[in-house]
């Protein structure tokens, strides 16, 4: 006997349609794949971690903070802007970021804990 599956087959089928109706579609569950994804990286989710804790940051801190190059970084924070994860900004010289309420949201979930954002 295999625990993990039932012994008898008993589809309840209209719940399972009425449930199968509102999933997602593939297009949907792709990107959304694709953002949990993003976030199975250890120097994005470092990054998206310091950007909850601080609300925002340049790339020179975010460096700083994450022991990795500014090129790596900046790479690696325009991964999470094409996701919609983080958002960027120009203040002068510099470019500011900050986690979007989706990507605060995937982060909460992430690692199990509100963010302060």
């Amino acid at each position: 006997m295999n625990d993990d599956r039932c012994e008898l087959l008993c589809v309840d089928a209209p719940r399972a349609e009425a449930i199968r109706e509102k999933l997602l579609t593939e297009k949907r569950a792709q990107e959304a794949a694709g953002r949990a994804r993003a976030l199975s990286d250890p120097t994005r989710l470092t990054l998206a971690a310091a950007l909850g804790e601080a609300g925002e940051l340049c790339v020179c801190d975010l460096s700083w903070i994450a022991g990795r190059g500014q090129g790596l970084v900046s790479h690696h924070l325009r991964v999470l802007r094409s996701l919609g994860l983080v958002r960027s900004r120009r203040e002068g010289k510099m470019v500011m970021y900050s986690l979007t309420e989706r990507g605060a949201s995937l982060l909460s979930a992430v690692l199990g804990e509100e963010i302060g954002v």
